[in-house]
């Protein structure tokens, strides 16, 4: 399977099987579209005619091409087989450790954010905080089991987990203290609305926090429309300096500021300027999930404006990086020399069965969009999944489990997508959505244009 366009004045052919990209001139690209479904000669005549006018190209040319496309394939760089759909099968059936604990320690928040997925931080359901003796027992149940995995990684979530920040605090400290003798190593992450920020925190976080994501969703107008307070003031103007000054404490550890783009900010890429110009340079925009009836939810109407959108960050991303201001946007963050191994890039996420979230009184949920949900309740900390018909569905969930996944050229880059969002959008975890699908594949062909332009940029310096 290939995939052929046109972006940034670039011919870009992608083979999905082998990972290899091509960027090829207008007669090589017009010969690959036909390579597999037409003849050699009838290839040569069809080219002859269409490049009648161009003096430059002889019918040697289009032999030479069409020879250099059979040497590409013959070396497994064009037209290659999948070779891991029998992978899925083995999937299903392995044996799978925790790796990753989501620890909702806030089922309450000190914002009141209109889209927000958790209803504002209460899931639905009543307002908690997470103890210490319940967080102390998480750790434990990943020790327990972990089987193999040497780094645990722990995400500190909400609500606003900073409510509770003196248990995450000793939560850290308990989990830090077991390190050496359980011969693991922690990890941990946590995301915050900014609002409870101060020197002693950010101190902390600073100190042991592998990744902190910060809330924000651009342009004051654009942020303060949906992300308020309790008494219904925008946040704004309250949280950007504590962000700034909590990044210029960071250093180079990692951090991002993600925001969420609506039906209101369709041209989103302006917020995404707007952080950068503010002096962040680690990014992340996520497009609404919301009922569709809001006000502010993305619509197929949209999706024009969004790719354009798009591929106008890729462009200025390029431009910002050649005048040394360049800043990392997440989705177009890309590995094609290694990269995760094909079991994940067919499993992906791994929710459900290597990474589950955990509720302020213990209970185990596949991951943090499930919480809420009792009829994905999969056991609690005590216990353990009590519920293993369930995880086994989780397990069976991938790229090649899902029908409309078998001629998407991109399913090796999304591993077939969010469960939480394939369910909420169809009820089945096997299920598609097809606008986050429509969004991830221009995401996917912009950030192979940035590599593409990277590397024949480097190429020109060298010569």
């Amino acid at each position: 399977m290939i995939h052929q366009y046109k972006l940034n004045g670039y011919n870009i052919v992608l083979d999905t099987y082998s990972g290899s990209v091509h960027v090829v001139d207008d007669l090589a690209y017009e010969i690959i579209h036909l390579y597999e479904n037409t003849p050699p000669e009838k290839i040569v005549h069809s080219m002859l005619k269409q490049y009648a006018d161009h003096t430059n190209i002889s019918e040697k040319d289009i032999q030479e091409t069409i020879a250099d496309v059979s040497k590409l394939k013959k070396e497994g760089k064009l037209f290659t087989e999948d070779a891991y759909k029998d992978l899925s099968f083995d999937l299903r059936k392995r044996r799978t450790y925790i790796k990753a604990l989501c620890l909702n320690v806030a089922h309450t928040c000190n914002l009141s954010c209109d889209y927000c997925f958790a209803s504002q931080g209460k899931y639905h359901g009543p307002r908690a905080i997470m103890s210490f003796e319940i967080g102390k027992r998480a750790i434990d149940f990943l020790l327990e089991n972990c089987g193999f995995h040497r780094t645990l990684d722990v995400d500190f979530f909400g609500g606003e987990p900073l409510m509770d920040w003196k248990v995450v605090k000793h939560i850290v400290a308990y989990a830090r203290s077991k390190e050496k003798e359980a011969k693991k190593t922690f990890r941990f992450t946590l995301t915050t609305n900014g609002l409870l920020l101060h020197d002693e925190v950010i101190d902390f976080l600073n100190k042991e926090m592998h990744n902190v994501v910060l809330s924000l969703d651009g342009r004051k107008e654009v942020h303060n429309r949906l992300r308020k307070t309790i008494n219904g003031r925008g946040s704004y103007d309250y949280i950007v300096p504590k962000f700034q000054n909590f990044v210029k404490k960071r250093g180079n550890k990692e951090y991002y500021v993600r925001g969420t783009f609506t039906h209101n900010n369709v041209d989103f890429t302006n917020d995404i300027f707007h952080m950068a110009d503010l002096g962040f340079d680690r990014l992340s925009m996520e497009p609404v999930i919301c009922d569709p009836k809001e006000p502010y939810a993305l619509t197929q109407d949209d999706l024009p404006e969004i790719y354009s959108q798009y591929e106008i960050l890729a462009k200025e991303m390029l431009r910002r990086e050649e005048k040394g201001k360049g800043f990392i946007f997440y989705h177009y963050m890309l590995d094609l020399s290694e990269g995760p191994c094909i079991h994940k890039r067919i499993s992906g996420c791994g929710s459900g069965t290597e990474y589950l979230a955990v509720t302020p009184w213990g209970e185990l949920f596949p991951c943090h969009q499930f919480v809420g949900d009792h009829g994905y309740s999969m056991g609690n900390i005590w216990d353990g999944i009590t519920r293993p018909e369930l995880q086994n569905e989780f397990k069976q969930v991938n790229c090649y489990s899902k029908p409309e996944c078998q001629n998407c050229w991109a399913r090796l880059y999304c591993s077939g997508g969010c469960p939480a969002n394939s369910l909420h959008a169809t009820g089945s975890l096997n299920g598609n959505d097809a606008f986050s699908c429509d969004i991830f594949r221009k995401r996917m062909e912009c950030a192979i244009m940035m590599k593409v332009a990277q590397s024949v940029k480097a190429m020109e310096k060298q010569s």
